[in-house]
């Protein structure tokens, strides 16, 4: 199998840019230590270590991906599942992200934990189960994509309600399952089209979007608890009251509503994706995502907070048709039409700012799976377009799966349910096979050469983020409603059981004769175990092995 982007004298090399950001010796130690790795260098190092932070916070986008997701923590027990639940969330993804983190310092390629899984599992398995991982890895981001693009679209929608006629009646109830394709579709050509032709402006974006996000933060917690038209609860029913409209048990209902915590947390280990553009990965990229859990577990209360204190009739905003309470409870509070609209615009716009990133970071993830071989028509996937220094195709072929996916909703409103599910469960996995691998198969030995070994705490941190994986695979196939119907049955693991019948497929077919991995397959094990004990990394030196796998 022919690798393109792997190390090869024949391979094209990109030309050293002008840019500060882009020369210098953190560039090109960062090269180096990739060539070691296996690959050429193909993506321009423009990221510094804020912007890597700063992607990895939009990537989340804490009040969007809370917005969005509001309904299953109050369907599944009200404020306190809302304010606790995202709590417990927040600290258990910590745990996974310390978890990738020190993995990363180690292995810091846009293979992120495919890779990783691959080069730290035994020989034996070590095809079988990078390419479980490679295509759980892949299909999360493209699902999670295609969730923050179809979220954005009821978002909106749901915003445009706030507008009504004299009857009562949003401009947008009326609406067909079309109109609402229709918008997804633009939204999706949007966010697509700006990481493509405007690959270099990102870091800007990025930056913006910290400062847009703090300024409408602070601009809608004064908002609804200054005007707050219907009232103000109390911080004992806030921090406390616990009502689940789902009908499960209140025990199973209460985890059942954390999949809005774990859907705004979901983007922990898509930013590994981005080490290849990054000046310090080994580095920056561990820092940049255990420290956005920290930032994001305090951006998440100071919005959910407030809106909990102003938030009434539970039931009836469980209820609602759009599946988007948010905007229900803005307008309540705000008491005015414009003023709800305008209110609500610094989320809807972050969410625009969220599928960006998501398509970015999804695009280099399915590019770097393609260079591998791994996809079906990898030839084309594993392309970088040197013009716009992206791998186009890749980008390209993430849109056309979000877009046929979406048609789903032609056949149930409860789309959406199964896009975030299926993509929290698929990125979960992922992340957990380099934890596994790296705990239970080869005693954490390689962390200890790492940049960023927790020791201990760190050995801690990998317990729980299996144990995390192992309730919430089961978790978030479950409907919400215990009072299962067409439009509230959770078809994640439709979804989740195609992705796995389609990979399986294409092993039969073609995998298990031509798939060999990463260029650390032509490794000797004993050589491999040198260089980890010397501190180096894998593949430093061995410039006997094959070119072309």
């Amino acid at each position: 199998m022919a690798a393109t982007a792997r190390k090869d004298a024949t391979q094209w090399a990109p030309a050293v840019s002008d840019s500060a950001l882009e020369t210098g010796p953190d560039k090109d130690q960062a090269d180096q230590v990739l060539e070691t790795l296996g690959y050429t260098p193909e993506l321009s190092r423009n990221r510094s270590t804020w912007n890597v932070v700063f992607m990895s916070f939009i990537l989340a986008s804490v009040p969007y991906g809370l917005s969005t997701t509001f309904f299953y923590a109050l369907a599944g027990g009200g404020p306190t599942n809302i304010v606790w639940g995202w709590v417990l969330v927040s600290l258990i993804i910590l745990c996974v992200a310390a978890s990738l983190a020190e993995i990363t310092s180690v292995f810091p390629t846009a293979g992120g934990v495919y890779y990783q899984t691959f080069v730290l599992s035994p020989i034996w398995c070590r095809r079988i189960s990078s390419w479980v991982c490679g295509w759980a890895y892949v299909a999360g981001q493209i699902m999670i994509t295609l969730a923050v693009n179809f979220g954005t679209t009821q978002f909106f929608i749901a915003c445009l309600n706030v507008f009504e006629d004299s009857n009562g009646v949003g401009i947008t109830e009326t609406w067909e399952a079309w109109h609402t394709y229709v918008i997804f579709l633009a939204v999706t050509l949007l966010c697509h089209a700006i990481p493509a032709f405007a690959n270099k402006w990102l870091p800007l974006l990025e930056s913006f979007a910290i400062f847009w996000t703090l300024a409408g933060v602070i601009a809608m917690d004064i908002c609804l608890l200054v005007i707050a038209k219907g009232g103000r609860n109390n911080a004992k029913w806030v921090f406390g009251h616990f009502e689940p409209q789902t009908g499960w048990p209140d025990g199973w209902s209460f985890c059942i509503g954390l999949l809005q915590a774990a859907y705004a947390t979901s983007s922990t280990g898509m930013i590994i994706t981005m080490c290849e553009e990054v000046r310090q990965p080994a580095v920056q990229v561990p820092k940049a995502m255990v420290g956005t859990i920290v930032i994001n577990l305090i951006a998440g209360l100071v919005f959910l907070i407030p809106v909990c204190f102003v938030m009434h009739d539970l039931e009836d905003l469980a209820a609602l048709a759009s599946g988007q309470p948010v905007p229900a409870i803005f307008k309540a509070a705000i008491g005015n039409q414009v003023g709800t609209f305008l209110l609500l615009l610094p989320l809807l716009i972050l969410g625009f700012i969220c599928g960006i990133g998501c398509v970015t970071a999804t695009s280099r993830c399915t590019w770097a799976f393609a260079r591998d071989g791994a996809i079906p028509g990898s030839q084309w996937w594993r392309t970088v377009n040197k013009k716009l220094d992206v791998p186009l195709n890749a980008m390209m072929l993430g849109m056309v799966v979000e877009l046929l996916f979406g048609l789903i909703y032609f056949g149930s409103t409860a789309a959406y349910n199964a896009f975030s599910g299926v993509g929290v469960i698929l990125l979960t996995l992922s992340y957990a096979c380099p934890i596994a691998v790296s705990l239970l198969l080869r005693g954490r030995e390689d962390i200890r050469h790492g940049s960023f070994d927790l020791g201990m705490l760190g050995a801690i941190c990998n317990v729980v983020a299996l144990a995390w994986t192992v309730l919430a695979i089961p978790l978030f196939s479950m409907p919400s409603y215990m009072e299962v119907t067409v439009e509230t049955m959770n078809y994640a693991s439709v979804v989740f059981v195609g992705f796995v019948a389609m990979s399986a497929l294409w092993y039969w077919v073609w995998g298990h004769k031509n798939y060999v991995g990463p260029p650390t397959d032509a490794i000797d094990p004993e050589v491999e175990h040198d260089h980890l004990a010397t501190g180096t990394a894998v593949g430093a030196g061995l410039t006997d092995r094959p070119k072309n796998l």
